[in-house]
């Protein structure tokens, strides 16, 4: 018996990395699972592997947004849970620039995906979730809205931008049995991350958490189910913080 038993999740740029592992984490608990993402077949893939459904979306485009909530409905009649975790990471927009340096179209492309796509996709299960009176959804915001990463000022501003919505969803539905929590990672080592950062960055990141090794993505899994399940339920509107103590307070 899983702790998401008869649950239905979407996952959004669960297709690859972190994304992958969240899929992987909430069906090994008994979530049926819809690995949404904007590369079909990466998204088959994971979901060949969990049974679950793949779907390709642009969180950034709202029809493409609602057909997938469509789909999830038709092939599971319901909808649980929705982990807004597909961006455009600081990896893709390398790189670094000072804030005034970051041209207008990188600058509205990080926007659309990251803050746009959290919000459209949000508001594309708002309604499911007040009709049945429960959901939960999980925003994955950055431990770099804590230190202020310098030379990606749009993805910081993303990212804090999707924590400040986390906290007003929560309020607004709240009254309907729905939660919702954001969950501030720090540097994982992911594949894509391994590729950019390399070895010596990777380690020097490591020496500065209190837990002085890397940060891997299935460090983030139990937190993410934790804020899925009902253990955590009483819990909204609150931010986890998951860095190994990079940013302790």
């Amino acid at each position: 018996m899983g702790v998401l038993d008869g649950k239905v999740a979407i996952v959004t740029g669960g297709g690859r990395g972190i994304g992958s592992r969240y899929c992987r984490g909430l069906a090994g608990e008994g979530a049926r699972v819809v690995v949404a993402d904007i590369v079909e077949a990466n998204a088959r893939q994971v979901a060949g592997e969990i049974d679950g459904l793949a779907w390709r979306v642009d969180v950034s485009d709202e029809a493409s947004v609602g057909a997938m909530v469509a789909a999830t409905l038709e092939a599971y009649g319901r909808i649980d849970i929705l982990v807004n975790n597909a961006a455009i990471f600081t990896e893709l927009v390398q790189p670094r620039k000072g804030f005034d340096d970051i041209p207008v179209e990188e600058w509205d492309r990080v926007m659309a995906v990251n803050v746009r796509g959290t919000w459209l996709c949000s508001k594309g299960v708002a309604e499911v979730f007040r009709r049945q009176r429960s959901g939960v959804i999980v925003n994955i915001s950055s431990g770099t809205i804590i230190g202020g990463q310098v030379g990606f000022a749009h993805y910081v501003t993303s990212k804090a931008a999707v924590w400040g919505l986390a906290r007003v969803m929560a309020r607004e539905l709240g009254e309907f049995g729905v939660r919702v929590n954001a969950i501030t990672p720090g540097l994982t080592s992911s594949e894509m991350v391994q590729e950019v950062y390399g070895t010596e960055y990777l380690a020097a990141s490591a020496e500065r958490r209190i837990l002085k090794r890397q940060q891997v993505p299935e460090d983030l899994v139990g937190t993410l189910i934790f804020l899925c399940s009902d253990a955590s339920a009483f819990i909204t509107g609150q931010t986890i913080n998951v860095d190994g103590g990079t940013y302790h307070y």
